[in-house]
């Protein structure tokens, strides 16, 4: 439905994890650049861990994402997942932070699948579903 001609959506993207005391913070910030591209990063303590945040602007910053979830072939799901995942102009969810790391894109909940917690992704555009179109477009059988 979103063509790839059409103007740019107002897209902002919102990256937040914590870094765990046994964790690396390059390794962290990688996992999350594997899926974003480059991003500029801002870190918080909070108690003994710190929370790693990012933030971009505009479709270009999730073009990583979606040539990610053409190339591992999960569109469906994710589909199904980000489809599920909006909220009035939001679209939120968790990604693997170990299989992020990899540069690959695994979608869980918030603690339960992800040892070292989840990568979690907030968008925010003023129509999600056709953003999820764009990003996850159904695949031909």
């Amino acid at each position: 439905m979103f063509a790839e001609d059409r103007a740019e959506m107002e897209v902002t993207v919102h990256v937040e994890t914590d870094i765990f005391p046994t964790e690396s913070e390059d390794r962290v910030r990688a996992a999350i650049t594997n899926i974003f591209g480059d991003l500029s990063f801002d870190v918080e303590p909070e108690g003994k861990v710190r929370i790693l945040t990012a933030n971009a602007t505009g479709q270009n910053s999730l073009t990583e994402f979606r040539t990610i979830l053409r190339s591992d072939r999960i569109r469906d799901a994710a589909r199904r997942a980000l489809f599920h995942s909006i909220k009035g102009s939001m679209i939120g969810f968790c990604i693997n932070k170990q299989v992020a790391s990899a540069g690959h894109i695994s979608f869980c909940e918030e603690a339960a699948e992800s040892l070292l917690g989840p990568i979690r992704v907030t968008i925010t555009v003023e129509t999600p579903q056709l953003l999820v179109e764009w990003l996850a477009e159904k695949s031909e059988r």
